[in-house]
């Protein structure tokens, strides 16, 4: 029998919810100037879902969003103001932001945005340019 995996997040505050199914489509950190003001961090930890493993399970009325660029729709609790994720429809794809969900086993296997780094880190991860070709990006890797 095969189960499938959920994981269990939420907000700050613990208002919002949120279950995430299965396995992530990618996982790694995120160094561009939007995800580190975002943050408020020099680098965004990132999960990548397809949509329809995402779930809310409370607090769906207490999203806020902010759409920066019509690529990415960013989430957060309008209670707490604790971030949740962002959906990018271009992608197919929506970042849970791996702090939000403390059970999930995060193991990062790319660096993306690397020549905006900020915070240089040295871990042997590919080091990315932009993003992968897969996902509209140039795949160039750049030095570590």
């Amino acid at each position: 029998m095969n189960e499938e995996k959920v994981y269990h997040g939420s907000c700050f505050c613990g208002a919002v919810q949120l279950t995430v199914r299965g396995n992530p489509e990618a996982m790694g950190y995120c160094h561009c100037e939007s995800c580190r003001h975002w943050s408020a961090s020099p680098v965004n930890a990132f999960t990548l879902w397809k949509p329809d493993a995402v779930s809310i399970q409370q607090g769906s009325d207490n999203i806020g969003t902010y759409n920066k660029t019509p690529v990415s729709g960013r989430k957060w609790c309008k209670t707490c103001g604790g971030h949740l994720f962002t959906e990018h429809p271009s992608m197919g794809l929506t970042d849970v932001y791996a702090g939000i969900i403390p059970e999930f086993p995060y193991q990062p296997g790319v660096h993306v945005h690397y020549q905006e780094a900020v915070l240089r880190i040295r871990d042997s991860l590919p080091k990315l340019k932009d993003v992968p070709s897969e996902m509209g990006g140039s795949g160039v890797e750049v030095a570590e």
